[in-house]
């Protein structure tokens, strides 16, 4: 079953189909971020948190710079820092002084961050499960297109 955006957003017609993806990209973004935000609930994790977490799980045991957890996050307007400062008042992550550059940090998620990402792990087919309105082939085809969205060069307007 499918759902119109002109239904969702009770709007009846759009200029031309170019706006309208733009408000469709914008409106499904945010759709699938409050399933996500539910999903990370019980867990005590927002968005950008989660995100930070499994970044650092994909460098563990190597430690992240601030900088390269920016440059991995999807929500590139994330203050990054201030992300890794609650991640660590909740034990998941740890800072340390980076023994090359003083003037630099490494992060590095802890052991209980690990344990709840594996936790959260075990879930994650389910939560997959909600997107299969969809083939895998149509959803290879929204991965290209996507991409190909994305590819166009917007900053020269």
């Amino acid at each position: 079953m499918s759902v119109r955006l002109e239904d969702e957003i009770k709007q009846k017609a759009f200029k031309n189909p170019y706006q309208k993806v733009i408000v469709n990209v914008l409106y499904t973004g945010g759709w699938m971020n409050l399933i996500q935000s539910g999903y990370l609930k019980p867990y005590g994790l927002s968005l950008p948190q989660y995100n930070v977490l499994r970044i650092l799980r994909g460098q563990y045991p190597n430690p992240c710079s601030i900088n390269l957890i920016i440059d991995r996050m999807l929500d590139k307007a994330s203050n990054a820092s201030r992300i890794v400062d609650k991640l660590v008042y909740k034990k998941l992550a740890d800072r340390k002084t980076c023994e090359k550059d003083r003037r630099a940090v490494d992060v590095v998620i802890t052991k209980k961050g690990l344990d709840l990402l594996g936790e959260m792990d075990k879930k994650s087919d389910q939560w997959e499960e909600q997107f299969h309105g969809i083939t895998e082939k149509q959803a290879e085809k929204l991965n290209e297109l996507l991409d190909k969205f994305r590819g166009n060069d917007f900053y020269n307007f």
